[in-house]
């Protein structure tokens, strides 16, 4: 008989509300697949126990007799045990220093490592994520940050009425709210000296698109990127003031070689050859939206030098930083820490280099959560669930073979396998250098 799954309760901090599986997907995989399951109990998660044990899971703290545990978030290095095997998102596949230690121990005890983020088909693409939700509440964050920080600054709009994710009873009341922020925008207008409103998204994906659902409530005008600026300088403040601007690949980087084309491809295989230009952009920009993946092999989109050049001026325009892939000192410098769902949102001051706790400064205001899909943690573990069921199959009657064995894998699970028995397979080799650093 199969050993159960077990399923942790998820502990990263107080907001952390969310599920890998929820009691429905509990229930189908029991009943179609004979798979038992063993879920530790939680005071917060968004599904009680109650409806775990209803589904058939079995309540208990002590995950011991599971083989395979899953996760959302983070684990503790002193949970793990000598080799079981882990499926979460480790955060580990950048070298991520906060991590290591949890990786070095999963190493130390023999164990297999599976990571959300590298469940991919043939093409790279990503089969199970929480990016969309990612971005619906980033973007709700995001709005709710740049009305407080227009209100500091002086410019009380429709946008101060609006809620942080985790303030809305669901996904539907948010967006209503948000529409009729637009409603009032469409009647009243925004004040001369902030027009036009200008939302830059970094990016075009499954993060973006959730966040661009969010402002598609709010009546704007698309502006391609090699247009911003001539629009901009000719703009006489007529309607629609809030502008969306989408830049790509192509529109934040070029070539280091004068005149040689953009080639996307080049830019994925060698990423040294380019350079960033995004910051051309920046004195036309209100809010900031970064959803892109970033290796520090790329070009930064925002440095701290960029920063300080912008707040120099007078009056700069860059309000807001929605920073949603949230990679301190990464793409965005101004990122200097991640913040959780409690506290969201610092000031970066430009000029002294440092954030500072406050409704406004030298610098953007700049939301750094990094797990903002807790804030919607019924939709977006329904939906992450509803992913991810049907590989649990293949991943369960691996793990309970007599020898874990990674050639028996289904093909998206091999691919997102990072430790087998406590050794990095070939593709995550690379990452052995970052527990000796």
């Amino acid at each position: 008989m199969k050993k159960p799954v077990g399923i942790r309760r998820e502990d990263k901090n107080e907001w952390e509300r969310r599920t890998p599986l929820t009691p429905d997907d509990v229930r189908y995989l029991r009943e179609k697949h004979a798979i038992s399951f063993v879920v530790q109990p939680s005071p917060i998660r968004v599904f009680p126990d109650k409806e775990y044990r209803e589904a058939g899971a079995e309540i208990n703290e002590d995950l011991s007799d599971c083989p395979l545990v899953m996760g959302v978030k983070e684990m503790p290095a002193s949970f793990f045990q000598r080799g079981k095997s882990y499926c979460f998102f480790s955060h580990t596949i950048k070298g991520q220093r906060y991590n290591m230690p949890m990786l070095a121990r999963l190493k130390e005890l023999g164990c297999n490592l599976l990571d959300y983020e590298k469940i991919e088909d043939e093409k790279g693409r990503r089969l199970v994520f929480f990016g969309r939700y990612a971005g619906l509440a980033g973007m709700l964050d995001g709005l709710w940050m740049l009305g407080r920080r227009l209100e500091a600054d002086g410019y009380p709009t429709a946008l101060t009425k609006l809620k942080q994710a985790k303030d809305y009873s669901s996904l539907e009341e948010a967006k209503d709210l948000v529409a009729e922020a637009g409603r009032a925008f469409a009647h009243d207008g925004l004040p001369g000296e902030i027009k036009p409103l200008v939302v830059a998204f970094a990016g075009y994906g499954h993060v973006s698109q959730g966040a661009q659902e969010i402002l598609a409530e709010i009546p704007h005008r698309q502006v391609e990127p090699p247009d911003l600026q001539v629009m901009y300088d000719s703009y006489d403040g007529g309607s629609p003031s809030i502008w969306k601007v989408v830049f790509r690949e192509e529109h934040l980087v070029e070539p280091v070689t004068e005149g040689k084309p953009f080639i996307l491809q080049e830019y994925y295989d060698h990423p040294e050859r380019y350079r960033g230009i995004f910051p051309k952009s920046l004195p036309c920009l209100t809010m900031i939206v970064n959803s892109i993946f970033w290796t520090p092999a790329c070009p930064k989109l925002m440095t701290k030098d960029d920063a300080r050049r912008l707040y120099e001026s007078e009056k700069p325009k860059l309000k807001a930083i929605a920073d949603i892939t949230c990679d301190p000192g990464g793409s965005i410098e101004c990122t200097t820490h991640c913040t959780d769902i409690g506290n969201p949102i610092f000031v970066y001051d430009a000029m002294k280099d440092k954030p500072i706790e406050a409704a406004t400064g030298n610098g953007p205001s700049v939301l750094a959560v990094d797990n903002l899909p807790a804030e919607l943690p019924r939709e977006s573990s329904t939906y992450f669930s509803r992913t991810l069921r049907d590989i649990i199959p293949g991943l369960v009657d691996c793990v309970s073979s007599e020898t874990f064995n990674d050639a028996n894998l289904p093909d998206p699970l091999k691919r997102a396998l990072i430790l087998n028995g406590g050794r990095f397979t070939k593709p995550f080799s690379y990452m052995e250098q970052y527990l000796t650093r």
